[in-house]
């Protein structure tokens, strides 16, 4: 699949980029060299094939959860510059 300069400025408004127009046909070229090998990667032959969280056949290690700090709260709230029933207030950002 081969984009053209009109797909890769689409697109880059699509993603809200800034791309300088002389970096649009290098854009065009990695963006149609990325569709092609997702196209190729398409006609692999996957049937039967299991699916793989991680490609070596592993578990992970995992430490006890267990509590191994002190409950500071207290302490942490009494510098925060407000707070109520053991929440941190924030001044509102969004309207």
């Amino acid at each position: 699949m081969s984009l053209d300069a009109s797909a890769v400025k689409q697109i880059a408004h699509l993603a809200r980029l800034g791309i300088d127009e002389s970096a649009v046909p290098e854009y065009a070229r990695n963006l149609s060299d990325i569709l092609d090998f997702v196209e190729q990667m398409s006609t692999v032959e996957t049937e039967g094939v299991t699916p793989l969280a991680h490609p070596l056949d592993m578990t992970q290690r995992l430490r006890a959860d267990e509590v191994t700090e002190t409950d500071q709260r207290e302490r942490f709230q009494s510098i925060a510059p407000a707070t109520d029933a053991g929440l941190y207030l924030v001044p509102r950002v969004i309207e």
